[in-house]
């Protein structure tokens, strides 16, 4: 007699859940977003690290134009050179603007494509979910970097697990 559970693949995460985690994620980047003076997110950097608002700049051109290109499979440019005209609110309202998009685009991906092999911006290799890894992982990244910035001005960083 076969073994039917071993044909089985069981679902760890939904892609509701991961877009869920990817969401608040993004919530606790704004607040540290908030937190900078705003000098200080344009200008201020340690150890040769670009500033805060820059690292925000090259996020904002992955997210949104990533799954774009991953919704319609048409290869995206990446231009990680946003003009804030030195505004924090300007920086909000493009947080805000591509929080909005990802949820549309996001709708748009059927879960069946997460395996899909993709050359993502025409450049880099992997599946429609290790890219969605890493966009992830590169914010995380850069949130530390900022964290870091911070607390060497003196100002106590969001509790990095305060996604709500």
């Amino acid at each position: 007699m076969e073994n039917i559970t071993a044909n089985k693949t069981t679902q760890v995460i939904t892609p509701a859940q991961l877009l869920e985690h990817w969401q608040g994620h993004r919530r606790l980047t704004r607040k540290v977003i908030e937190a900078f003076p705003e000098n200080d997110l344009f200008n201020y950097s340690i150890g040769g690290m670009r500033p805060f608002a820059a690292m925000v700049s090259e996020l904002l051109a992955i997210a949104v134009p990533g799954l774009q290109e991953m919704v319609s499979g048409k290869t995206a440019t990446l231009d990680e050179h946003i003009d804030f005209g030195n505004s924090k609110t300007k920086v909000l309202e493009l947080w805000d603007k591509a929080t909005v998009e990802i949820d549309a685009l996001w709708a748009q991906l059927g879960p069946d494509r997460f395996q899909e092999h993709i050359k993502l911006f025409g450049q880099y290799e992997g599946s429609i979910q290790s890219s969605i890894f890493y966009f992830v992982d590169n914010e995380m990244h850069h949130r530390g970097q900022a964290y870091v910035y911070l607390r060497s001005l003196g100002i106590e960083p969001p509790l990095f697990y305060d996604r709500d």
